[in-house]
């Protein structure tokens, strides 16, 4: 006979499966629309009414200033400039970049935004690097670097009360020429590079970067997720 309360015990102790995302690609979209939408996702997730989200989207060309931006960040007029609450200096967003907002309710026990960054940075690296594109993190400059001196993901994140929002910009086949608007997170324009540029006739489509990326996203965030009721 099996012991009272032992199939409770060993189910206790089977690993965490968290519960579904809301996976919403949104295809490409106006900055402003969906920076309302992240805004009303993050809401709607602290009433209960929204589960974690992931957004998935590319933006017409737009330039974004986070909370550490220097006066000197914008060196070109030519697009719109939108500021924002994520962390980081300047960084432009258009067409060939897939950009992702996790939407998540972090749990009590990994309430770190720095871990929650490199988790993001580790994510990208994984995928990246199953296409044979060797990456890494840059010391004291968030973001996925090619060899330490070519910039290919910028990052920038913020939270509410734990639920975090703003999040990664991955160049996929931008027009990099437009990064020279800004000094994008503090550098020069010439570091930043793409899947495109780094691969040429190997790189991957969209497509298959969004798939391989959601999945080392679920693999890389899930310790972050919100436990169940014990």
């Amino acid at each position: 006979m099996q012991p009272s309360g032992s199939g409770s015990k060993a189910r206790s102790m089977q690993r965490y499966e968290p519960p579904p995302w809301d996976i919403r690609d949104l295809g490409r979209i106006a900055y402003r629309e969906a920076w309302e939408l992240q805004k009303e996702t993050v809401a709607a997730r602290h009433a209960g009414e929204a589960p974690d989200t992931l957004l998935i989207c590319e933006h017409e060309p737009v330039i974004t200033t986070g909370r550490g931006t220097p006066d000197d960040a914008l060196l070109d007029a030519r697009f719109p400039v939108e500021q924002v609450e994520r962390g980081g200096e300047a960084t432009y967003h258009g067409p060939g970049q897939i950009v992702v907002y996790p939407i998540v309710a972090m749990h009590p026990g990994a309430r770190d935004l720095h871990k929650w960054l490199r988790a993001l940075e580790q994510a990208c690296i994984v995928v990246l690097g199953g296409f044979d594109l060797p990456t890494a993190r840059k010391e004291g400059a968030t973001g996925v670097w090619v060899e330490d001196e070519r910039k290919l993901v910028s990052i920038g994140v913020a939270a509410d009360r734990w639920v975090t929002w703003h999040g990664l910009a991955l160049n996929h086949s931008p027009d990099l020429e437009h990064f020279s608007a800004i000094k994008p997170c503090g550098f020069d324009a010439g570091v930043m590079t793409s899947v495109e540029k780094e691969l040429g006739a190997e790189a991957p489509s969209r497509e298959t970067l969004v798939k391989e990326l959601i999945q080392a996203l679920r693999i890389e965030l899930a310790v972050f997720r919100e436990l169940p009721a014990s």
